[in-house]
């Protein structure tokens, strides 16, 4: 017999910024919902919550902003309670993420902030490897150590 699955990939731009927040316990948590196109249909979008857990939420709160795009994968939770207003049982589905990737910078289109909220510096020094001169003569297989 096949086991259960609970996995949900969603892609989709953020419709407010991340709400960061700390359990009594001391993990922190990020909320967010995203947007997600149905295609072809008269400009209709999917609204979903997304909540994601420790490092991957300071990480969203960090650098995702209010329009950026992602890609969200994780599974479902439904919550139930019951409304201390009214008396009637509520319930609520959300994305739990286990992991968030950031598909576009923050000068991408985006409608929303135009930097990533960090405390870092923006000028850091790449510690990149440019190559700049490239012949075109043919490669000596002997010269290969393998």
């Amino acid at each position: 017999m096949a086991r259960s699955i609970n996995q949900v990939i969603l892609m989709g731009r953020l419709t407010r910024d991340p709400e960061m927040r700390t359990t009594t316990t001391g993990k922190t948590i990020a909320s967010f919902s995203i947007a997600v196109d149905r295609g072809g249909q008269d400009d209709q979008a999917d609204f979903f919550d997304v909540t994601a857990w420790e490092k991957l939420g300071e990480l969203v709160n960090q650098y995702l902003t209010k329009g950026r795009r992602c890609l969200v994968q994780g599974r479902l939770r439904q919550d139930s309670w019951d409304d201390k207003e009214t008396g009637k049982k509520r319930t609520r589905i959300e994305v739990v993420a286990t992991d968030v990737t950031f598909l576009d910078g923050p000068s991408d289109g985006q409608s929303g902030g135009s930097a990533p909220r960090s405390s870092a510096p923006a000028n850091k020094k790449s510690n990149d490897v440019v190559i700049e001169d490239i012949d075109d003569k043919p490669i000596d297989l002997s010269e290969i150590p393998f």
